[in-house]
């Protein structure tokens, strides 16, 4: 009888059989997938309306506000990913950076996090679709396109990069007729928007405050979010270390572009601005007014293939991360034996995604305000932990393989924690949805910090593994 492999885990792996995914993607498609998860034609039809109604005019110097604590965030993403482009994503890098109880708070955090917000993305189509088919049921429209994108994120990663660059040129096509209308059909100046910004008040408009600009920045910030997605595919893209980073920092670049330009459009060429205000659909009143009702049919389509490729590419990265987790034994050893599992063929994580696609789906049913106050401050606490992995990742040498390295450090992290500090203060403040989530929020790390305690730590499962397919794609020079 053959002697026992000592250098086997508690789980029974070993270095050579640690689930590896499939590398098939080039900079272009991890792009592609990304830019697809962050959906700027959604944030500009979803988002962008609650920063104008927040801030009026002023919404233009929120964007652009929040674009630049989007810049200090993507330099931060982009160095420890490529210091660590793991499918893990977030949670990889802050347990090798700031320590294992933390990278297992983030991880929880994160894992219900995505699984809610693929059920808040996906209720949006129903909303959309509406203007064609009224009457649609909200919750079993949004069920039904969380599973079948959990179908076709089971497909090679490949083909899901070709899907997801062909809904994201229509999602696009129609963000570019909305900067036509606007900027063909300008009401007002720019330097109106820039020097005399004004809000909606009880006596007409009036000049938009320094506060109420910063308050609506906050939001603006969550309608960029999702560049760093990019790390999740690092195990699936060729020359991760340098690619991953490429990846995020493009990502930015086009989401900023993308949202800030047809938000100013909107600004510019929306007829009356106290109509604008008061509007129930901001958006679809002004393309109403400039183009026409045929029009708006045809955007508020766009729009709703935009959420559904937003499904789509976010079940691919929770997909991951699901993975990730089982491939570390977070859970019990039959369950984490489970989601590690691999398709033969496509190589992708298939159990994983569709037990994500089964969970999301089963969401989609909960009180979309409650899902809302469920997910609304978690992304603040991983920026945070984020900036506090950078930072000590230079000061411990954690992070000195990586392939890029970011300008003006310790600036960018230590800029964007400042800037994260307002936001929380601004959810702090507001009774409503801000103040519950973070109690939420904090709730999710106390018993993420309970269960390592009590349970994983004592029996010692929970490893960081990936590190092998990490250092198979680390460049020779840098």
């Amino acid at each position: 009888m053959a002697a026992p492999d000592k250098s086997a885990d508690k789980a029974g792996h070993t270095p050579q059989e640690t689930r590896r995914l499939r590398r098939g993607l080039a900079v272009l498609g991890t792009l592609l997938i990304t830019l697809s998860a962050i959906t700027p034609a959604s944030s500009v039809f979803i988002i962008a309306p609650g920063v104008i109604g927040q801030a009026g005019t002023g919404a233009f110097l929120a964007f652009l506000a929040a674009a630049v604590v989007g810049v200090f965030m993507a330099f931060v993403y982009a160095e420890l990913s490529s210091a660590y482009p793991l499918t893990g994503g977030e949670y990889a890098i802050v347990g090798r950076t700031l320590g294992r109880l933390p990278g297992f708070m983030i991880m929880l955090l994160i894992l219900f996090t995505q699984l809610l917000i693929l059920a808040v993305i996906a209720l949006g189509v129903g909303t959309y679709l509406g203007v064609l088919i009224p009457g649609l049921p909200g919750p079993v429209v949004a069920a039904v396109v969380c599973l079948l994108a959990a179908v076709f994120a089971v497909l090679d990663i490949k083909v899901n990069a070709v899907m997801t660059g062909i809904f994201l040129a229509i999602e696009m096509l129609a963000l570019l007729v909305l900067c036509v209308l606007g900027f063909v059909n300008t009401n007002r100046s720019f330097a109106e928007l820039f020097a005399h910004p004004v809000v909606a008040g009880e006596s007409g408009l009036q000049p938009a405050s320094f506060a109420v600009i910063a308050t609506a920045t906050a939001v603006a910030i969550f309608a960029y979010n999702g560049y760093g997605g990019a790390v999740y595919f690092g195990e699936e893209t060729h020359n991760a270390p340098r690619s991953i980073a490429k990846a995020i920092l493009w990502a930015l670049g086009i989401t900023v572009a993308a949202e800030l330009i047809p938000v100013t459009a909107v600004l510019l060429g929306a007829p009356d601005l106290t109509e604008l205000f008061k509007s129930e659909n901001m958006l679809a009143y002004t393309v109403t007014a400039l183009g026409g009702s045929t029009l708006n049919t045809f955007l508020s389509l766009g729009v709703a293939v935009a959420i559904i490729n937003a499904v789509l590419a976010i079940m691919l990265l929770t997909a991951r991360l699901l993975f990730s987790t089982g491939r570390d034994d977070a859970w019990p050893l039959p369950v984490s034996r489970a989601v590690e599992s691999i398709h033969p063929r496509f190589g992708t994580p298939w159990v994983a995604t569709v037990a994500a696609g089964v969970i999301s789906a089963g969401v989609c049913f909960v009180d979309e305000k409650l899902l809302l106050v469920l997910t609304g401050t978690s992304l603040v606490v991983v920026y945070a932990a984020l900036c506090l992995a950078a930072v000590n990742g230079r000061r411990t040498g954690s992070t000195g393989h990586a392939a890029y390295r970011m300008p003006l450090f310790p600036l960018p992290p230590i800029l964007a924690l400042a800037a994260l500090v307002y936001v929380i203060y601004a959810n702090a403040t507001d009774p409503e949805v801000g103040r519950p989530s973070l109690i939420v929020t904090v709730a999710v790390l106390v018993i993420a910090a309970a269960y390592y305690l009590l349970w994983l730590r004592r029996r010692g499962e929970w490893v960081l593994r990936g590190d092998e397919a990490r250092e198979s794609e680390v460049p020779t020079t840098r």
